[in-house]
């Protein structure tokens, strides 16, 4: 006890006298304050209910899994849990360093601990046990002996996972295993030294991760959208948004080996122009001005974050060819086509023809005055599958996490003739209602909207826009429940500081209800792998409330579609679909081995195998089921697209790609039938 009062002690004066040299975190930590209290949504007051939040938030940003700070250092921390709101108030920010200096002294001891591990012979008799259990019931390490047992054992297991995944025969695996696990056990200790350095040396260095962490967890503690971001990261996300951007035209990743690799080069692009540069390159530094970036155990966000610097304009990449060359390629950011940002019409035929179009994000054209972005794109394409006559029209919104509430608009208005889309509610309590004030729409045929738990924001004020209005069924399942609108801001005004994507309003539905922490509900629900996984807003931390309001004054809806009728007919082709009920299974295999898990049992190549072997044949018989599931859809290109493909191998091939994955999409065949259901249905009355 006394040693830990003298340790107390040290870290109070050290970091007192420490608080000095962080003047530019004090100054984020004010403006950030500042900016929330003036222009979020609900702004929370400053106090000991921010300080127990923000502290929760803090530490699970820092060691969400419990695997780096013992008891003795959250007791230590504990100090700050009902203080952080004073520090805040009277700008005292040496706080901050303990949590950076311990946080590298328990990373840096934990890399000391597997290098000791791998210097030792491990057991696999079942001397020890692995059990498995929910996140929610892990600890911090008691002592320095539950991290080494914690170690061993998770190095033991990774080892037998990695022999188990390269060959599934067990009567192999244990004839081999001495020269087999020899093999693979370097590779694993490295693999795990490798990510503990990643986190030391990841971009702007530990003391920055920590220091921005703690901004985000003030944010987040008004809302779980809300965010601080750095230049680079809001480099990224504006990229993220836009129809095109500065870019080298090269996506990286990671290989099972750790290296740095090339995985795609966007047609058109500098790299793609360039010629030098092959996928599967390994990428060995990179250098801009006098800065070098090294990439061995770097993290791959980190080499991102590195090439959408703005400031790092022309970079020259030490690539490694396949036949093991070097060479050194400069290159400069040109305006590239986001690939991802960009939408395509097919045509599915089956009894009818109708027309489909995925949209991936609703992305935008900032720099334009015009703002022409994902809205511009579908109209032109909506018009290249009118020329080819279709029935009825399918807009896929899966996996559609929003971006621009201002193209969700103008998409909306396409479809509908003129009307209320959706009431916006700001902080101060006024509203002001989002309207479409063009007359007439540029496709009145049925449509059906594909949307599912990720599905979020600008895809729900849609999606919930069309429902009002009778004007499409939304099929699939429960969407995220975003009903809230981010704008970006600097910290203040030279943006030295930083920026703050703050959630400044509240959307709601005409009718003045609201999805928020609900989601918009699917007229025909189908089964989803990732029913019940918890992702969506309302299970994470200080999601808004849901509420309502007055509906908007004057909307004329549509007739009703007949969706009882519908659904019948639906449930029918559901409970005789192989396919449907695998994904059932599949969800349920995936829920008891991953997020409902308790078990134990010894530590022993045949019980991890058979583990391992019970959640893979499982997983095998149903993802073949899903796979195998043939149709009678014939999937095709419009003539347009078919001409621009006739000039373009490349673009042909991955063309060829697309369609395969449509025809064998089962969400996509079942929108298809309930739309060929609804043109009977309306043929007939």
């Amino acid at each position: 006890m006394f040693n830990r009062l003298i340790l107390l002690f040290i870290l109070c004066c050290f970091f007192t006298a420490k608080s000095q040299e962080v003047p530019e975190f004090c100054d984020q930590l004010e403006a950030i304050k500042i900016l929330v209290k003036k222009e979020h949504f609900k702004p929370k007051p400053v106090d000991d209910s921010l300080s127990v939040g923000v502290y929760q938030l803090f530490l699970a940003q820092l060691d969400n899994d419990k695997r780096f700070f013992t008891q003795n250092d959250i007791d230590l921390f504990s100090n700050d849990r009902l203080q952080l709101d004073d520090y805040i108030l009277n700008k005292d920010c040496g706080f901050i360093g303990k949590y950076s200096t311990i946080l590298a002294e328990r990373i840096a001891k934990t890399k000391q601990i597997i290098q000791n591990l791998s210097k030792e012979k491990f057991d696999y008799s079942g001397k020890d046990t692995l059990r498995f259990a929910p996140d929610a019931t892990y600890k911090f390490f008691e002592d320095d002996s539950k991290a080494i047992s914690y170690w061993s054992k998770r190095l033991r297991y990774n080892i037998l996972f990695e022999l188990i995944e390269k060959d599934s025969l067990i009567d192999n695996l244990q004839s081999n295993f001495k020269k087999q696990e020899e093999d693979v056990r370097p590779k694993i200790i490295q693999k795990e030294l490798c990510k503990l350095e990643e986190l030391q040396n990841q971009n702007g260095g530990l003391p920055q991760f920590v220091k921005e962490a703690f901004l985000n967890a003030f944010v987040a503690f008004h809302d779980p959208n809300s965010i601080f971001f750095n230049a680079t990261d809001k480099t990224t996300y504006v990229n993220s948004l836009s129809n095109d951007q500065l870019s080298f035209g090269i996506v990286t990743s990671k290989n099972d080996n750790g290296d740095i690799i090339i995985a795609h080069i966007t047609p058109g692009s500098p790299a793609y122009i360039n010629g030098n540069f092959e996928t599967n390159d390994v990428i060995k530094s990179l250098q801009a001005n006098t800065v070098v970036l090294e990439t061995y155990c770097v993290s791959n966000e980190d080499i991102v974050a590195f090439t959408d610097d703005e400031n790092n304009t022309t970079i020259t990449f030490k690539i490694k060819k396949q036949d093991g060359t070097l060479k050194d390629i400069e290159l400069t950011k040109t305006k590239t086509k986001t690939e991802d940002n960009t939408v395509t019409g097919y045509l599915l035929k089956d009894k009818a023809s109708v027309g489909y179009i995925s949209i991936n994000n609703f992305y935008s054209d900032f720099e334009s005055p015009n703002g022409l972005g994902v809205a511009n794109d579908v109209a032109k394409e909506l018009y290249k599958l009118q020329k080819e006559n279709i029935d009825a029209l399918i807009l896929d919104l899966r996996f559609n996490g929003g971006g621009s509430m201002k193209e969700a608009a103008d998409l909306s208005g396409m479809f509908i003739n003129r009307g209320p889309l959706s009431i916006l509610k700001y902080a101060n309590g006024e509203t002001f209602t989002v309207k479409d004030l063009n007359r007439g729409s540029l496709f009145t045929k049925p449509i059906v909207i594909l949307i599912n738990g990720f599905s979020a924001s600008a895809s729900e004020f849609f999606a919930a826009a069309m429902q009002d209005y009778n004007r499409a069924i939304i099929v699939g399942s429960t969407s995220h429940g975003k009903a809230s609108a981010q704008v970006l801001l600097p910290l203040e005004e030279n943006s030295s500081l930083g920026f703050s994507k703050l959630t400044v309003e509240k959307f709601y539905r005409i009718t003045g209800q609201s999805h928020q922490s609900i989601g918009v509900i699917p007229d025909i629900p189908l089964p989803s792998v990732y029913d019940n996984f918890k992702t969506q807003e309302q299970y994470a931390s200080y999601a808004l409330d849901n509420d309502s309001i007055e509906p908007a004054l004057q909307y004329i809806k549509l007739k009703a579609f007949p969706i009882e009728t519908l659904l019948t007919k639906n449930q029918a082709r559901i409970r005789n679909d192989v396919a449907f009920e695998a994904v059932k299974s599949l969800n349920s295999l995936i829920i008891d081995y991953y997020f409902d898990l308790k078990t134990e049992y010894p530590l022993t190549l045949q019980n991890v195998y058979s583990n391992m072997n019970a959640y893979h044949s499982k997983w095998k018989i149903f993802s073949d089921t899903i796979e195998s599931k043939t149709s009678s859809l014939i999937v095709s290109n419009t003539s347009s697209t078919e001409e621009i493909l006739s000039f373009n191998a490349e673009l042909k091939d991955v063309n060829t790609s697309i369609l395969e994955n449509i025809q064998n999409d089962i969400y996509i065949s079942e929108a298809h039938h309930i739309l060929l259901d609804l043109i009977q249905l309306n043929s007939t009355n």
